[in-house]
């Protein structure tokens, strides 16, 4: 076994004798069905601790030669697959994890010459004479070898964008990277099969196509593959269940990225740790710098703070990630910085409508520290008001909570301007910020007679009432009141039993002033 050619199974095997090892094994079944194809290349990319080196390791374990794999992998669901004894450990495996490279050396240069050097120094203890002594280039070795013995090889590549995410390198030292990989793998019949994993998509670095033979599946569009981006409800589910931790709170913390048709995916590492401490808390990015959110949010490119503000309210915004060049640096639009932070997991996409979304507690969380670094003031005030607002709703304050709307609306003036009910809906919501903690928050929920505005249901563990909140845009509180009660909103809400607090609020455009009125029922008043 070598470092980089054929490095064994000891990686995946302290992978499953972890306590908690979620199975996914069957992935194995699809990069086996490209082997020695023409579709043989294909990267995954995903957020950090999303899995991907755990994924990278499996198949190095798999594929690899030197190795017996056949105990680690019987438990799990691979070794139930047609194709598993036909290419356990069958091939040659060059396995490359680019940012542990790039850790050991200064420039991309001296990266590319200390790849080559190392990878080729194995080869020639394997093959002996058949790779000359003088003969520096990796790609023209194996081009070589597989002339003289018809050798084929398993490229497994973790962390392959690393060199793009690296503050301050130039586009010239990317397309030398890109040149190398390019040269390495492309069309070349040594290549039976190449994996790569990284964060960030292949294709466009700028007009560079270096590696646009790959098939991509990432955050954005993760195909036939999403069930490997991070663990599936039934798995977390399950998880919850052995463990005897509450799923519903689970959910609220680390579900939200919706993958393909409806498929929700959870956080690895934060659900694995949550499971582990026995607390519900920010895990995943205590992994990360909260930096890597506060510069682009800072940024405020194209208006992205009031997209920023837009989403903290809990609205969902529409985007187009087509332009996105797949870079941390090359922004032509808003869409740009919001399509990256997908990638990098602070935002969830909806495929089908197009949006981009926070998607649970934890990111959450993260969004509001980062505004407060960045001394978002007037946000910051409106939010940390919101509990005091809650407050003075459920003691039917009516006056109070008029007045504190107005302070949000003022205070936010430049970016929550608006002129219709849909734009109210937002500094509204900004304004009950806080409610998330003990409510589930549902905007335009279906009544059969309409749409209530905006719900907010209480949570299972909470004793506070539910509201149901309806705006009007320069006509009067009490007119939402009736609307409220003739098209029966509440009798949406079958399944709560409990008090109900009925929120009418009205903006008047010519005074920009809030009206509010408060009544309180009992659901069963509704049936």
């Amino acid at each position: 076994m070598g470092v980089y050619l054929n490095p064994g199974n000891g990686a995946f095997t302290l992978a499953v004798n972890d306590d908690i090892y979620i199975d996914k094994t069957e992935l194995i079944t699809k990069t086996n069905h490209r082997l020695g194809k023409r579709n043989r290349y294909l990267c995954v990319s995903r957020p950090r601790r999303f899995g991907k080196s755990m994924t990278a390791e499996m198949l190095t374990a798999y594929y690899g030669r030197g190795c017996d794999s056949a105990g680690l992998f019987t438990p799990y669901k691979i070794a139930q697959c047609e194709s598993y004894r036909k290419h356990l450990n069958q091939y040659n495996v060059i396995f490359l994890n680019v940012q542990n490279v790039f850790s050991r050396v200064k420039t991309e240069e001296e990266m590319l010459q200390y790849i080559q050097r190392e990878i080729l120094a194995e080869l020639r203890e394997v093959y002996h004479d058949t790779i000359p002594e003088e003969e520096m280039i990796l790609s023209a070795s194996l081009e070589k070898l597989y002339s003289k013995v018809g050798e084929k090889f398993v490229f497994i590549i973790d962390e392959w964008d690393c060199v793009f995410r690296i503050k301050g390198m130039s586009s010239e030292a990317q397309n030398k990277y890109l040149d190398f990989l390019r040269d390495l793998l492309k069309d070349k019949v040594y290549i039976f099969l190449a994996y790569m994993t990284g964060i960030l998509p292949v294709k466009k670095y700028g007009t560079h196509s270096a590696l646009n033979m790959f098939d991509e599946y990432s955050m954005i569009d993760p195909g036939e593959y999403a069930d490997y981006i991070g663990f599936t409800e039934e798995e977390v589910k399950n998880l919850c269940h052995q463990y005897q931790v509450d799923f519903e709170k689970e959910k609220e913390w680390y579900d939200g990225y919706v993958l393909g048709e409806g498929m929700h995916i959870y956080n690895p590492k934060s659900v694995v740790d949550s499971i582990r401490r026995k607390r519900f808390a920010s895990y995943w990015v205590q992994t990360e710098t909260y930096e890597a959110l506060k510069i682009y949010v800072q940024m405020n490119y194209d208006g992205l703070k009031d997209t920023i503000i837009q989403m903290l309210a809990g609205e969902r915004i529409k985007i187009e990630c087509g332009t996105f060049q797949n870079d941390m640096t090359t922004f032509e639009s808003k869409d740009d910085v919001l399509t990256l932070l997908v990638h990098l997991g602070y935002l969830a996409y909806d495929w089908e409508e197009n949006e981009v979304f926070i998607p649970n507690t934890e990111i959450q969380a993260e969004f509001v520290r980062t505004v407060k670094s960045c001394n978002w003031k007037e946000v910051v005030e409106s939010i940390e008001r919101s509990e005091r607002l809650l407050q003075a709703t459920w003691d039917q304050d009516a006056q109070t909570v008029a007045e504190m709307i107005d302070e949000v609306h003022s205070e936010n003036t430049s970016i929550l301007s608006y002129n219709n009910e849909n734009s109210l809906s937002c500094v509204i919501s900004i304004a009950y910020y806080n409610a998330i903690k003990e409510y589930t928050r549902i905007r335009e929920l279906p009544t059969g007679k309409g749409f209530a505005d905006i719900v907010y249901l209480p949570k299972k563990r909470s004793n506070k009432p539910a509201m149901i909140i309806e705006l009007k845009y320069d006509k009067s509180a009490e007119g939402a009141i009736k609307q409220i009660k003739e098209k029966k909103y509440a009798g949406s809400l079958k399944e709560y039993q409990g008090d109900l607090l009925l929120v009418g609020i009205n903006y008047d455009k010519d005074s920009k002033k809030h009206c509010c009125l408060i009544e309180k029922y009992r659901s069963s008043c509704f049936a």
